[in-house]
């Protein structure tokens, strides 16, 4: 089974790297720039393992130069979507774009005018339609008998996150500096510290 789950995480490694139309990154770029300038804020959403995807995108993307917040997919249909303002743009992650919660999510924030950026495997799922845009990464298989737990999909969705990340961060010219401004700690930011000294000598 570990030899069947690494083909899969492989399948959607490459999946990602030749599938995921780079247009449709490019546009949901476009559309959190915008977003910033009309001083938007960014959202990522979804439920079950998708969730912790948001969560990790969130804070990823923050660090990298575009702020960003974690919503909870459940709890945003009893009161949280008041965190999402009008033409905020909301990042919705599930693998099928069918599940239930996200959509009822969805539906609420497109009728308080928010641009949704959809990630799924399914360019045609109820999600999709709900959306601004849709990025598509098409996962087979899961990688074990059942072919259910989230594994080899969570891997795409991470994929697709950190594109993003990067594209902004090269849209905004991130710097060290100012990267170290927002991780002084850790390894990360001894090391950023010390290249930064050695600079000024």
């Amino acid at each position: 089974m570990l030899k069947e789950y690494k083909e899969s995480a492989q399948l959607a490694i490459n999946s990602v790297i030749s599938n995921v139309n780079d247009s449709d990154l490019k546009k949901t770029v476009h559309e959190i720039l915008g977003c910033e300038l009309q001083n938007g804020r960014i959202h990522l959403t979804g439920i079950g393992k998708p969730s912790y995807v948001a969560a990790y995108g969130a804070s990823l993307l923050s660090s990298t130069g575009t702020p960003a917040y974690y919503l909870d997919g459940t709890e945003a249909v009893h009161g949280s979507s008041g965190q999402v303002a009008e033409n905020d743009v909301v990042i919705a992650i599930s693998n099928s774009g069918e599940t239930k919660e996200m959509i009822a999510t969805l539906q609420v924030l497109k009728n308080n005018h928010a641009k949704i950026i959809t990630i799924s495997s399914n360019a045609s799922s109820s999600m999709a339609k709900l959306s601004t845009h849709a990025i598509t990464v098409k996962v087979v298989r899961e990688g074990d008998d059942l072919n259910k737990p989230p594994r080899a999909s969570i891997l795409a969705q991470m994929m697709v996150i950190q594109e993003l990340s990067i594209l902004l961060q090269e849209e905004k010219q991130l710097d060290a500096q100012t990267y170290l401004k927002w991780h002084p700690a850790g390894s990360i930011g001894e090391h950023l510290s010390k290249k930064s000294e050695s600079c000024i000598y």
